[in-house]
């Protein structure tokens, strides 16, 4: 019940505070003012507003918040010979899409499964496990281990490998649901693998579960030495913001519910 309470309160909180909502709600706000004639207050806010717009249009903010996500870990990391299991977290394709069009929807996060099948050919003999069901608030039917199991299977990983877990509905889930499933031993290496930004918050989950992962990054939103190279695009750059903002949301929230024991993790202890 808790995890299906912070489920539901997390996607609605985060609809209502991420940075593209609040300058809406100044627009409006300020607009509403300036009906009411209240003119003095309705300039402050429509010129916080246009200031704001201004400096997400030609600063990269969203990069700048990913940039310390993504140097958290190393990518392309040494790993041991002996590899016992390999986890790919879901995000990377949509499933109601998948389900409209017929076919595997994916998104911005699809170096994800690349990575997956490249690791499960390097390492034939590693177990193999998918987590992720749906993270919509509204369309919990469709299910994204139902896609990928299609999606793998075609790109010739073999279904005896597979342990596909479908009812995650975030990254706590993720971690729970799939230690039950695969009951990993001590002293087990396994590999994780997830968007770069992304990976601070599931190590944190998976450490706090005492499974001690090896995180594998990938789906690098950063271009490191290029950071401050300065542009004019409103929708890319409120895109990115959007999105590297709620990662750090995520981080507080899990740190403050006490899904994970740092507000930044690092490499589990």
């Amino acid at each position: 019940m808790l995890n299906t309470l912070f489920f539901y309160a997390s996607k609605i909180i985060w609809a209502l505070l991420s940075p593209a909502t609040l300058i809406y709600l100044l627009l409006m706000l300020g607009i509403a003012l300036v009906y009411c004639r209240k003119i003095d207050l309705a300039k402050i806010l429509l010129g916080a507003a246009a200031v704001l717009l201004t400096l997400i249009a030609i600063l990269p903010l969203g990069l700048w918040l990913a940039s310390p996500l993504e140097n958290r870990f190393p990518a392309n990391p040494q790993l041991p010979d002996n590899i016992d299991g390999i986890i790919l977290l879901g995000g990377a394709i949509d499933p109601l899409k998948s389900y409209i069009w017929n076919q595997p929807e994916f998104g911005d996060a699809a170096d994800r499964y690349i990575a997956f099948i490249e690791l499960a050919k390097n390492y034939p003999d590693a177990e193999l496990i998918f987590t992720g069901g749906a993270g919509s608030l509204l369309d919990q039917e469709y299910k994204e281990a139902d896609v990928a199991l299609y999606f793998l299977e075609s790109m010739g990983i073999e279904r005896s490998r597979l342990e596909m877990e479908r009812d995650s509905r975030n990254t706590y889930e993720n971690a729970v649901n799939s230690k039950a499933l695969v009951k990993p031993r001590p002293g087990e290496n396994w590999i994780l693998v997830t968007s770069a930004t992304h990976m601070p918050r599931s190590m944190g989950v998976f450490c706090q579960q005492d499974w001690a992962v090896i995180p594998y990054p990938v789906d690098h939103a950063t271009s490191p030495g290029r950071q401050m190279r300065l542009s004019f695009n409103l929708a890319e750059n409120l895109a990115a913001l959007n999105y590297h903002a709620r990662e750090w949301a995520g981080l507080l929230a899990y740190f403050v519910s006490g899904k994970t024991t740092a507000f930044l993790p690092g490499q589990c202890s």
